[in-house]
């Protein structure tokens, strides 16, 4: 009598399937080891936002007499500014007061701007709204953009419009963004009048100042997607899965949707997780010129006026997207590449 080489299962019509130990037991430990996979990668970011905010701190405060000058300005007595040191406890050690801060930050209380004379949480929110609406309207209209030059142009490398596409992304992604946006300035709001030259939205919302912004961002970023993008569809074109496909005579949009794309999209994946990052406190020329109340602009603003309690805060939102941004990256790569497991 022959012995199966592992223990048979019964199928739902009553017939004995066998089934792999291999399978049974990645079918058993996956749940766990992805559990596993997000606690190590929650850790990574505590750790991470703990070392950055540490390294802040002391940059900003490990001398008290300099914050104490530009909170009260250059024109305060000495007396003064040792009064507002034991009234804000900046007498005690470097630690305690490290500690302090971090758990006055981990509830919401980062400070007393004195740039804008009035709580840090009330000018933050609002300008890191108006910059995740910029990016969201940025987003939709880069990556569609993108994909589907850079999906076009790998599915025929070498042809006219592979060479087109490739000629556009590189043009647009090599003039910088203060360049593309006196150039659109010039055509569209001299020029033509058709669209305002600030977008302050001093008199409420309106989409039309958010057209221009958006235009400058997906000029200099869908460039360097779209090429991202070719690059992975002719590697995926050349694999032997998609001549077996293409040999076995299905359609040609089936090969492409069902085959081709799912694993092209690996590592333009990846760059667009990372352009959260850029679009966050990158766009600080954008918002600069067009009068943008964006985060950027607030980061560059509470520089040059050494807003410290507001530097402290627009970093360490910073610091805690990338993390977040970083974290869902690898998740979606590990989701997309069939190759990869969630390993312990």
């Amino acid at each position: 009598m022959l012995v199966p080489p592992f223990p048979a299962t019964a199928s739902a019509e009553g017939a004995q399937v066998n089934v792999p130990p291999s399978l049974r037991e990645r079918a058993r430990v996956r749940g766990p080891s992805v559990l596993l996979f997000l606690s190590k990668r929650l850790v990574t970011m505590l750790l991470t936002m703990l070392a950055v905010s540490a390294l802040v701190f002391v940059v900003l405060e490990v001398s008290p007499g300099s914050v104490a000058t530009k909170v009260l300005g250059p024109y305060s007595s000495p007396e003064q500014r040792q009064l507002w040191l034991v009234q804000h406890g900046y007498t005690a050690p470097l630690a305690t007061r490290y500690f302090a801060w971090l758990s006055k930050v981990a509830g919401g209380d980062f400070g007393y701007s004195t740039r804008f004379k009035t709580p840090v949480h009330a000018i933050l929110w609002p300008r890191l709204a108006h910059t995740a609406l910029l990016g969201l309207t940025t987003f939709a209209v880069m990556i569609p953009l993108s994909l589907t030059l850079g999906v076009l142009a790998g599915m025929r490398a070498g042809s006219v419009y592979d060479r087109l596409i490739s000629l556009i992304s590189i043009l647009t992604t090599s003039v910088p963004e203060f360049a593309s946006a006196v150039v659109l300035s010039a055509i569209f709001v001299f020029s033509l009048a058709w669209l305002p030259g600030t977008s302050s939205m001093a008199e409420g919302f309106t989409w039309r100042e958010l057209v221009l912004p958006t235009a400058v961002l997906v000029l200099y970023d869908f460039g360097y997607v779209t090429r991202m993008t070719r690059a992975s569809m002719i590697d995926v074109m050349h694999t032997d899965y998609i001549r077996t496909a293409v040999l076995k005579g299905l359609p040609w949009h089936v090969v492409i949707l069902k085959h081709a794309l799912r694993n092209a999209l690996i590592t333009p994946f990846t760059v667009i997780m990372l352009q959260i990052n850029w679009l966050l406190s990158g766009v600080i020329v954008v918002e600069f010129f067009f009068a943008y109340k964006g985060f950027g602009a607030l980061l560059l603003e509470a520089s040059l006026n050494q807003d410290i309690y507001l530097i402290e805060a627009c970093t360490m939102v910073a610091v805690c997207v990338a993390v977040v941004t970083q974290t869902l990256a690898d998740v979606g790569y590990t989701y997309l590449n069939p190759r990869l497991r969630f390993e312990a």
